[in-house]
């Protein structure tokens, strides 16, 4: 999904004659923590309620804190995560997206963004979650894959986290099916770590694990 699909129209721009009490006003009707500004169609960047607060006048332009603009913006073609970078870099409600040309074409929303990241990960889809956490040399997506579609699965979506201090990888595989038990203990029989997983379980497989720990547990 291109940043062009998700334009918001509704967000007002501001021009740099526009005061600095009207430029508060909006970002309250709106409640955004930032607006853009341009000059006619032309991006010149965006400006924050924290900056626009404390500005001695509300009556002067904006154009008084043009040095607090924060100019960085994304294009209009390029893939949607781009902008949730922006919203994380810039911790903004709001993602300006440009054309070739530096023309405003609109903005995307904090909340269009997490419906489209809602999409984008699949959590939309009913299945089972498995967590698994491994060595970077450990992590291939085809051996991974084929534990899954060996027991009758497909990954819908499969999410990788490095930790900065230990170096391992977290990996978070959404799956097509509810019932994972028997795919977990693929995993395990591999000596992948499962860290957890979720899913419905068959009430006929708790009473079996259960059944077979008493055994073990009275050695019979």
């Amino acid at each position: 999904m291109l940043t062009a699909e998700l334009i918001n129209n509704n967000i007002p721009r501001l021009q740099l004659q526009d005061s600095v009490g009207k430029a508060i006003r909006l970002i309250n009707d709106y409640r955004v923590t930032h607006l853009p500004v341009v000059n006619e169609e032309i991006y010149l960047g965006m400006i924050s309620e924290d900056d626009l607060l404390d500005a001695y006048d509300e009556k002067s332009g904006i154009e008084i804190l043009q040095e607090h603009f924060v100019h960085d913006s994304v294009k209009d073609d390029v893939h949607f995560l781009n902008a949730v970078n922006y919203t994380s870099l810039h911790e903004t409600s709001i993602v300006p997206v440009i054309s070739k040309t530096n023309a405003l074409t609109g903005v995307i929303t904090a909340p269009d963004l997490l419906k489209a990241m809602a999409a984008f990960s699949g959590s939309s889809e009913f299945g089972g979650i498995i967590v698994l956490e491994m060595e970077r040399q450990q992590f291939s997506v085809s051996q991974i894959s084929r534990i899954v579609e060996s027991n009758d699965a497909v990954i819908l979506n499969l999410n990788t986290t490095r930790h900065a201090d230990s170096g391992m990888l977290t990996v978070t595989l959404h799956l097509n099916k509810q019932e994972v038990s028997a795919i977990v203990t693929a995993f395990e029989r591999y000596e992948y770590n499962v860290l957890y997983s979720f899913g419905d379980e068959k009430f006929e497989d708790n009473i079996d694990t259960n059944y077979r720990h008493l055994m073990n547990y009275l050695d019979i």
